[in-house]
């Protein structure tokens, strides 16, 4: 990589991932769609820097992540998602702005002070390899690149023509307090007692520390009971559909979800605002289900 641009990831925090749009429509070949989290951070981090829609970036967990610019060149990065601290070579910088690291210098994005998720978009994109048209690292599958470690470097791409954009950009909206996420019931609801699923716009759930790239978990509140017994044969999974294991307790599938399953879904969480904060809710807060209009 001799004279190109490159990040080094220098601390490489508790889950690094490079992620941009995904890959959907492949879920009949039995590929997940992957792809980031939380959309909305996503799309306001690349325009920041002024690339396409759909640039890979890297997706962080709670305690961020260390890079490092190559001898090749200064590059531009911005970091939205979760709040937290960034400094550029030790010093200060402005997160949920652009901001230009030296070729040479070390950029540390801090621990999440609120939500999960923190997003790091360099102008001209990660160019590591796609696998059937997406960059990003299914945790599921293994398709994508691996995780990045200490010493891993990511190629950057060509800028673009796309200007670097300033505070004209709106804020991400901070984590919730409380995650509501509304709900189309179907198609299995007819799975559940009907006491049960009045209760389930009753109940108040917390998330749960299982939750992962996979799907947000649950506990507490009250687990919805069966109508009948037996199980499914596996079916096909969408983005946002709220599966129910044997305990009651409903799962939101997110971004690596399986493409089939065999537990009855509830309903489905429509993609948009609700899953974005969904991606940014942390284990213990409350989660509560609402019809969706």
């Amino acid at each position: 990589m001799s004279g190109a641009r490159v990040l080094e990831v220098v601390r490489p925090g508790a889950l690094t991932t490079v992620q941009d749009a995904g890959r959907p429509g492949h879920a009949h070949l039995g590929v997940p769609r992957s792809g980031v989290l939380d959309a909305a951070a996503y799309a306001l981090a690349n325009r920041l820097v002024g690339n396409p829609p759909d640039a890979a970036v890297l997706e962080t967990t709670l305690d961020g992540v260390g890079l490092r610019a190559g001898s090749a060149g200064a590059v531009t990065v911005a970091v939205t998602g979760a709040p937290c601290a960034v400094r550029v070579a030790g010093r200060p910088v402005a997160w949920g702005a652009p901001v230009r690291v030296p070729a040479g210098a070390d950029l540390e994005v801090g621990r999440a002070e609120s939500g999960v998720r923190s997003y790091v978009a360099v102008r001209g994109g990660l160019a590591v390899p796609p696998v059937l048209g997406s960059r990003s690292t299914d945790l599921l599958s293994g398709l994508g690149p691996a995780v990045p470690s200490g010493g891993t470097v990511l190629p950057v791409g060509p800028a673009g023509p796309d200007p670097v954009r300033g505070a004209d950009v709106l804020p991400v909206p901070a984590a919730p307090a409380e995650l509501v996420l509304p709900l189309c019931p179907g198609p299995r609801a007819d799975w559940f007692e009907p006491a049960s699923l009045a209760s389930l716009w009753r109940s108040a759930y917390r998330v749960s520390p299982a939750s992962n790239r996979i799907g947000l978990r649950t506990e507490a509140g009250t687990p919805l009971a069966r109508a009948r017994v037996g199980e499914l044969p596996s079916e096909g999974m969408v983005l946002g559909a709220v599966q129910v294991p044997p305990d009651g307790l409903p799962v939101v599938f997110l971004a690596d979800h399986p493409v089939t399953g065999g537990y009855p879904v509830v309903g489905v969480v429509p993609p948009g605002p609700a899953l974005d904060a969904a991606a940014q809710a942390r284990p213990g807060v409350p989660v509560r289900f609402v019809p969706s209009r």
